[in-house]
């Protein structure tokens, strides 16, 4: 596609600006991740354990994530949560400079080191420098792929390119499948914008890397009963059976889009829906730029309507709309940008800040602690466990997947086993697909439930009370405990 710069001047010089402000604001993440008081989410944990059993699919998620967490505990020589969560903030980083590259020979030096400085500094990045999630390990690789794809274009298509975005894409791909979303994109801008066209070949060349790219995982999903295929179908449920599942959820539409102006920011949003509005007045360039983003965030719409989305699920979109938006306010409204930039900078310092001083702060006077999702965690393992070595147990066996969770974490090489409860059918999660207890186990085991009373095969268990935490991620999920016989637990049709 054509360059927009007027002169190789223009395009010069952003390398250095750019990754100062990136490093500047990387560095501030990690040094208070490191003081970080939060325990790991649910899903950290399990993506931790995830990294512990390297393979090519996994139960929910494709497996780049499990790998980047191993990868920097192995680094790192420790289990430590800054370690699993590293990751994070340095992927950003990277992020951040690819789409710089993206910008400057298109909208010139200025644009890209705001374009990279305003991407390290979304609200969602903010976020996403302090867990580690699927999003952040897909998003650089799906901006490399944007690169050589754009690359491609601007020469009227080319094998090469196309191989380098279609390999990029795959890897993303291998974080989460939202990837393919760019596959959608680019067969909507090619049929609408002549100058998105790379011509069959080299179209051809890119989508056979990307299915290379990705046979690991596919070959994986074949051998496990498709799993991770039947989560995603799971959070899209209406797919399976519309007519009892579709419903016009407006409230949920409404609630998502407004989700949207915390995620890319609120002027950066609103910017983006200006655009979409007035596609004739923007160049061929920036339509196709709108055309990576905006089909995106209807997709998850629609999902959002006839179901339910989460804020992050179109992330993705943002990719694109940051290249779009950032440009035109710089040329057209650079003071809303500098005010956009001052917002996003005060959540970029407050946020963080707030996982090292903040722990106690609570939604009103008498209300939740602030990040009660976060804290508490490790208590709640360790009254477990101990529970369990007071009675002298080998091993403990739970329903619940956050306790799991906590558990594989918390108990990491210790020398009491955890095991999920074993269900018939299809397993529930990664816990109960990877390790249930075994049916062949005999002895006497904790059972930690969310039930007030035993399973009704367990007639000889022991009440061990309850534990029920005021504060933190189980202050409404308290656990009650047990001594039972595993056999009790074994799978049964119908349990």
């Amino acid at each position: 596609m054509p360059n927009a710069a007027k002169s190789p001047a223009e395009t010069r010089g952003w390398f250095a600006p750019a990754l100062l402000v990136a490093l500047a604001v990387t560095t501030f993440r990690i040094a208070l991740l490191a003081a970080n008081r939060t325990d790991l989410f649910v899903d950290e944990a399990q993506y931790w354990l995830w990294g512990q059993e390297l393979a090519f699919g996994y139960y929910s998620k494709p497996p780049l994530i499990g790998w980047a967490i191993r990868a920097a505990t192995e680094i790192g020589g420790s289990d430590a949560s800054f370690w699993v969560r590293i990751p994070g903030p340095l992927l950003h980083c990277v992020t951040g400079l690819l789409l710089a590259a993206i910008a400057a020979p298109r909208f010139g030096k200025q644009a890209a080191i705001w374009v990279c400085a305003t991407y390290v500094t979304l609200p969602m990045v903010a976020i996403g420098s302090l867990m580690i999630s699927t999003d952040t390990v897909m998003v650089p690789f799906l901006v490399l792929s944007l690169l050589a794809w754009m690359r491609g274009l601007d020469v009227g298509g080319s094998h090469r390119w196309a191989i380098l975005a279609g390999l990029s894409l795959g890897i993303g791909f291998l974080g989460k499948y939202a990837a393919v979303y760019f596959i959608i994109c680019a067969g909507l801008s090619a049929a609408l914008l002549w100058q998105a066209r790379p011509g069959w070949k080299p179209a051809a060349s890119g989508f056979a890397a990307f299915l290379l790219a990705i046979s690991p995982n596919i070959l994986w999903n074949l051998a496990n009963g498709l799993s991770t295929v039947e989560h995603t179908l799971d959070n899209a449920d209406w797919v399976r059976n519309p007519g009892d599942n579709a419903t016009l959820n407006f409230v949920g539409l409404a609630e998502f889009l407004g989700s949207q102006f915390a995620v890319f920011g609120p002027i950066l949003f609103a910017c983006l829906l200006y655009l979409a509005a007035r596609p004739r007045r923007i160049s061929a360039e920036q339509k196709f730029l709108l055309l990576f983003s905006l089909p995106i965030l209807a997709i998850v719409s629609v999902q959002a309507l006839l179901s339910q989305a989460y804020a992050n699920w179109a992330a993705t979109a943002y990719i694109a709309g940051t290249l779009l938006v950032v440009p035109w306010l710089l040329t057209n409204r650079p003071g809303l940008l500098k005010v956009s930039m001052g917002i996003h900078l005060l959540l970029a310092v407050l946020l963080p800040v707030l996982t090292v001083f903040g722990t106690g702060l609570r939604l009103g006077a008498d209300g939740e602690l602030l990040l009660a999702r976060y804290l508490g965690r490790s208590d709640m393992s360790q009254s477990i466990l101990e529970a369990a070595k007071t009675r002298g147990v080998r091993a403990i066996v739970a329903d619940d997947r956050d306790v799991l969770a906590d558990l594989f974490y918390f108990n990491k090489d210790g020398p009491i086993a955890v095991y999920a409860r074993p269900v018939s059918g299809r397993a529930p999660n990664h816990y109960v697909l990877k390790h249930s207890m075994p049916s062949d186990l005999t002895e006497p085991v904790l059972f930690v439930s969310k039930q007030k009373n035993a399973p009704n095969e367990c007639t000889e268990s022991v009440s061990l009370g309850r534990i029920a935490p005021q504060n933190g991620a189980y202050a409404h999920r308290s656990q009650k405990l047990f001594l039972v016989d595993a056999q009790c637990l074994v799978a049964r049709p119908g349990n």
